[in-house]
């Protein structure tokens, strides 16, 4: 038999409610481990945008300084 044919004869509320929290409940586990996996990682790009940002902008800011004080 195919799933679809199985779950043409269950109310409602077993395909929308108790199917999805079975599923939370077995890989509920799984899924917080990617999500924190993902949400770490694009904290992670981020410090490193801003770091290299601000590197750059130090750089940029020191060398048109020393810059203008050669032309003196």
């Amino acid at each position: 038999m195919a799933v679809r044919e199985i779950l043409a004869g269950m109310p409602w509320w077993v395909k929308w409610v108790a199917i999805p929290l079975i599923a939370l409940l077995v890989f509920g586990g799984l899924i917080t481990s990617v999500a924190m996996f993902v949400i770490g990682l694009l904290f992670k790009v981020l410090v490193f945008v801003a770091l290299v940002g601000g590197l750059i902008y130090v750089v940029r800011k020191f060398s048109s300084s020393s810059a203008s004080r050669e032309d003196w």
